[in-house]
């Protein structure tokens, strides 16, 4: 009886019944275990929905987020937060607060409850249409290009002119005039709809109607492989868009408009279509009103390269004679003109300027041709990138399909799997190093910024790469040419080095097609294909393969011609939503990442505790049943780990965690809040905090 008045009395202060109070006070664990629980799902969900909110941003239709969802993770994020401070104030309680920690740990499991109950739908989109007309694009600044500009907008405003071809070299600026019009169009809103789609290189009737259909917001009923019958559709839909300007940038060759479902624009529709391209018979075939784009004049091309190369070089005047000629050896073209400037921002001295004007004249002096004339010159930066692991990381974005916006953070991880950042001692150094590269490459504009999370090469700069890689019979490159089958046997050197075949339609990869032994091939990209197939024995002749990407196929097990693979570093096996089984890893012995997240795997590989060298490690697997006591401890090199599991029994111990000393990103759940603050504590010591 003598506890029970004080009991009563913080009871009373604290609002609470008595019996909720002694609830809250003996219960304490299991209040603690489902916060945990409900805050672990919660923290999933965010990650979810960010995770398809930014695939439905990076489809071509133009989309923004709703306000709801954007709300949501907002405040989803403040809650987590608020979360952690209540996590904080339990781990720090002590006894006698039990019932105080209780109460706040269940009004905190509530408010994270009603945030889940009230997530966004996700099967209803989390993206909605932006503006009908269309969205800006981006865009650099034009110099000298306002007569051109001028010429084609008053082809768009005039009725008797429906079709406009716009054409000149790579690199003279057709698409960036062409964006600039875009972006206009849609401020003038002289049309109701302006629709954007790169043709590239390689055409493809499918994926224009797919472009074309995205940007019609066509999602009911749009079947997937009959092009007569899309095409009958698309026609029916852009009659019915009221008027509007289709613009297809980069064509190579003559597009039947027939084909792809689109009507013949004319004069009592309203509608216009402008294409750019190279080739002027494109232009004429296509019935076109043609404009050629020509080179910028002297003045134009000295007031863009003088805005490039930076203010310092502008006041010199013993290198403004020298620059001026380097100039015109740019012949005028915006491209070459800002990669060259880029190579010799803030270079003072005046012997390397000449050096320079010396290298472009024999560079160019050694071709013919106006395209080879055009590499030579994109060459020169290339060449005067002075180290060596630099010029890898350029050429493999070379490797990625053409126009193509490579994720800034996925391009640096590729570098430090290929080794083309040197080991340091924490992971975060190689990727601060990789950011530095990138920057590099974006300085000499050997890579366009397109935005703050991806990057892509200009089709002109990637021929130039294309042309290095083709020097030497090292690097197969056909990724994004919707390539139903491996290429035939003939186009696998014996000496060949890198393979991407990565964004195509192959189904099944076949042993067939390979020469008898691929005993230099380092790196093979199979990613983004719906392969269900691979030969046992496929990888049997590949003793020096380092990387094999399979992410985002549709395989189901891998053969065990795998396990032979003794010099493999990274196995990357992201996104194989079907794939269940793995055969025995203990042969990889030099693996140093490994992905499997997103894959239906229920049990660890056989033979991971042999995998000493990992530094990677993916498990975010639903279907993972457990992590095997034990297995951590062995991977004592770990830098990243992550595991999310559907599973509350998959959850870890401190003490296995607390050997992994060079850890420096996790994400995973701990048994109890107990082994969270042993966790914590270790690493505070490890920091020596």
């Amino acid at each position: 009886m003598e506890y029970v008045e004080p009991v009563v009395g913080i009871a009373n202060c604290l609002g609470t019944p008595v019996c909720k109070y002694l609830q809250y006070h003996r219960k304490l664990n299991d209040y603690v275990r489902n916060f945990k629980r409900i805050r672990d799902d919660l923290n999933c969900k965010m990650e979810d929905i960010k995770l398809q909110l930014k695939a439905e941003l990076l489809s071509p239709l133009g989309k923004i987020p709703k306000q709801g969802v954007e709300n949501w993770l907002k405040a989803v994020k403040e809650m987590i937060r608020e979360a952690q401070v209540v996590e904080n104030k339990v781990s720090n309680g002590r006894y006698l607060c039990r019932a105080c920690n209780g109460k706040l740990v269940d009004e905190k499991t509530r408010e994270m409850k009603e945030f889940l109950n009230n997530a966004p739908n996700a099967s209803e989109g989390l993206a909605m249409d932006g503006p009908s007309a269309g969205l800006p694009l981006p865009t650099s600044e034009l110099v000298g290009e306002e007569a051109i500009r001028n010429e084609i907008w008053a082809c768009l405003m005039q009725e008797e002119v429906s079709k406009i071809g716009v054409w000149g070299m790579g690199g003279v600026g057709k698409t960036t005039i062409i964006k600039h019009i875009h972006n206009d169009l849609l401020k003038e809103q002289r049309f109701e709809r302006v629709i954007w789609v790169t043709i590239s290189k390689e055409f493809n009737v499918m994926k224009v109607q797919d472009d074309i259909a995205d940007a019609l917001k066509l999602k009911e009923g749009w079947p997937s492989g009959d092009k007569l019958r899309r095409a009958a559709i698309l026609s029916e839909m852009l009659k019915n868009a009221g008027k509007h300007v289709l613009i297809l940038d980069d064509m190579w060759d003559k597009v039947s408009l027939e084909e792809v479902g689109i009507p013949e624009p004319s004069g009592s529709n309203g509608c216009k279509l402008v294409l750019t391209t190279r080739s002027e018979h494109v232009c004429k075939y296509m019935g076109c009103k043609v404009i050629k784009v020509k080179p910028l004049s002297e003045e134009e091309a000295l007031i863009l390269f003088l805005n490039k190369v930076g203010p310092n070089i502008v006041q010199s005047p013993t290198i403004m004679p020298t620059l001026k000629l380097v100039v015109n050896e740019c012949a005028g073209l915006p491209l070459t003109i800002v990669v060259v400037a880029g190579t010799m921002k803030g270079e003072d001295n005046p012997r390397i300027w000449k050096n320079a004007l010396k290298e472009l004249k024999e560079r160019i002096g050694k071709v013919e041709g106006v395209e080879a004339e055009v590499i030579e010159r994109l060459k020169f930066s290339f060449d005067h990138l002075k180290d060596e692991k630099v010029k890898y990381c350029f050429l493999h974005c070379a490797l990625y399909p053409e126009d193509f916006g490579i994720e800034k953070d996925e391009l640096i991880e590729c570098w430090i799997e290929e080794g083309f950042i040197d080991d340091m001692t924490t992971r975060q150094e190689m990727k601060d190093k990789g950011h530095v590269i990138l920057k590099k490459l974006e300085v000499n504009c050997l890579l366009e910024n397109v935005s703050s999370e991806r990057v892509k090469m200009h089709d002109a700069v990637r021929d130039m790469a294309l042309s290095i890689t083709r020097m030497n019979p090292r690097y197969m490159i056909q990724a994004g040419l919707q390539l139903e089958e491996l290429p035939e046997k003939v186009q696998w050197s014996p000496d060949i080095e890198k393979v991407s075949l990565m964004y195509n339609s192959i189904s099944e990869v076949s042993i067939d097609v390979l020469p008898t032994k691929c005993q230099l091939l380092t790196t093979l990209l199979l990613g983004n294909n719906p392969i269900k197939k691979i030969s046992i024995s496929f990888f049997t002749n590949m003793p020096c393969l380092s990387v094999l990407n399979l992410s985002y196929t549709k395989i189901k097990s891998l053969p065990n011609s795998i396990s032979e693979l003794k010099n493999l570093t990274t196995l990357l096996l992201c996104g194989c939503f079907e794939l269940r089984d793995l055969p025995c890893l203990s042969m990889l012995q030099e693996l140093k990442k490994l992905d499997l997240s997103r894959t239906k795997i229920e049990e660890v590989p056989e033979g991971m505790d042999m995998l000493i060298k990992l530094r990677y490690l993916g498990l975010q697997v639903f279907s993972l049943k457990e992590i095997p006591a034990g297995l951590l401890p062995k991977l004592v090199h770990l830098q990243h780990l992550s595991f999310e599991v559907d599973n509350e029994k998959t959850s870890l111990k401190a003490e296995e965690m607390e050997p992994l000393k060079k850890l420096e990103c996790f994400t995973g759940r701990f048994e109890d809040i107990n082994e969270f603050n042993k966790f914590i504590s270790s690493l505070q010591q490890k920091l020596g905090r």
